[in-house]
């Protein structure tokens, strides 16, 4: 067991003296990379020899209470972002400790014994401002309400987007061909990805149902020679999108409108259509709805590219609203893919391919988050403080959980057949040519 390195004696008894004497006792032996605690008064422990992967900088004497006191996925976050605490260093490494004292199994006598002991530890709190959690009115995905949590996700600021997204402002999965790809090149294979595995043609019209940015119908229109149409609930989206088009010259060929997927005329009909990372904001009951709806609006034989955030049916469940729901995505419901495709083919999809690419998210998150915490002051200049931490542990939480498989990432390929064949190539080669350069 190793000792705290000290920078200053410790009196016994002494409130830091507690706080080192509890972690001590709670996990020295945890299973978890190497790490350090710093307290409030700079001394220090160390959970191995080995130099720490991160550090876990306490801000006050009762920090440590703040956080072991019935830890949950959201009393963790809370106190990070009103600064009860600090991780310097590798922040998604620290989630492999979060889990440990999470998960961790006490015996009652245990328990009481290391309430005690938590109780005691007391003293000046000194931390930041607190964040309050979304309200949203109305029904749970009405349209309405599904509105409100659109326009609190991506209203924040697109500038505050600009600095930590790639060129083209694509705030989804990218598709790395090697693990040293930047991020705008990983970018730009993904959306050439996606309009491969569509097979887009000149003239087709395709329909992008949460169309962000508008980074896939402007290279879809450029590319390939589609007429776009993309749809978002955000009004600084939709500006920027317009203006980005209209700066490229594509005017002509693509358009951002703001409008639900589900106002959509039914006569309004696409030759291809695809929604990538909005599948996760429309709800279990709502998702006979969303399929119909792509279903109804596109033409006999056409191709709807599903691309979304799935949780593993291994994933243990969490009682009560999580971090995400309360602080980054209201309202949003992660459910498994066999759920996804069971309510597709349902509605009459025939489901012709489906793609994991977990591994692909996790990479992307990383981007993003050395990204933000480059750009930190200007970030805080253009939210607060609390925004980005939000940002930081959200992302570096979610990078964990695509890399350990709690959650997945699936691009699945529907098909309108509606008991025809579809004239398909025998083989998905032409997906996998390689992806030309984004500089040709």
């Amino acid at each position: 067991m190793d000792g705290h390195l000290a920078k200053k004696p410790l009196a016994q008894g002494s409130a830091a003296q507690k706080n080192l004497d509890f972690f001590n006792t709670v996990v020295a032996s945890a299973p978890v990379k190497p790490f350090a605690i710093r307290l409030w008064n700079g001394a220090e422990w160390r959970h191995s020899q080995e130099p720490p992967r991160f550090t876990l900088e306490l801000k006050h004497p009762s920090a440590l209470r703040r956080l072991l006191w019935r830890p949950s996925e959201l009393s963790l976050g809370e106190a990070y972002i009103s600064d009860e605490f600090e991780v310097l260093g590798d922040l998604e490494a620290s989630f492999e400790l979060a889990e440990h004292l999470i998960g961790r199994q006490w015996r009652m006598s245990e328990k009481l014994r290391l309430a005690g002991k938590l109780l005691g530890l007391t003293g000046k709190r000194v931390t930041g401002k607190r964040q309050d959690p979304v309200k949203l009115k109305g029904r749970t995905h009405s349209k309405k309400r599904d509105a409100q949590a659109v326009q609190y996700h991506y209203n924040i600021s697109n500038d505050f987007y600009r600095l930590w997204l790639d060129q083209r402002m694509v705030y989804s999965c990218a598709l790395f061909h090697r693990r040293d790809d930047s991020l705008d090149q990983a970018q730009y294979n993904k959306l050439d990805y996606l309009c491969r595995k569509l097979r887009l043609k000149p003239g087709e019209k395709l329909l992008d149902i949460g169309c962000g940015w508008g980074g896939l119908i402007m290279h879809a229109a450029e590319k390939y020679g589609v007429e776009a149409l993309g749809i978002t609930l955000s009004q600084p989206q939709a500006e920027l999108a317009n203006a980005k088009i209209r700066s490229a010259g594509l005017a002509d060929r693509c358009r951002v409108e703001i409008c639900d997927y589900r106002d959509v005329p039914a006569d309004r009909l696409f030759d291809k259509l695809i929604s990538v990372g909005m599948v996760e904001h429309v709800g279990e009951g709502k998702l006979p709805e969303y399929f119909r709806k792509a279903y109804q609006l596109l033409k006999p034989g056409g191709v709807f590219l599903n691309h979304g955030i799935t949780e593993s049916m291994h994933s243990a469940l969490v009682g009560g609203p999580s971090f995400i729901d309360r602080y980054v995505f209201p309202d949003g419901e992660l459910l498994p893919i066999s759920t996804l495709l069971k309510v597709a083919e349902e509605v009459g999809f025939e489901v012709r391919d489906v793609e994991g690419l977990r591994e692909h998210y996790a990479l992307t998150l990383r981007h993003w988050v050395k990204r933000l915490e480059a750009s930190r002051e200007q970030a805080i200049a253009l939210t607060s403080p609390e925004t980005y931490r939000i940002w930081r542990i959200y992302m570096a939480g979610s990078a964990y959980s695509f890399k350990t498989g709690r959650i997945g990432l699936y691009q699945s390929l529907l098909i309108k057949s509606e008991h025809r064949s579809p004239r398909l190539p025998l083989t998905r080669c032409d997906w996998y040519r390689q992806c030309p350069s984004p500089h040709h």
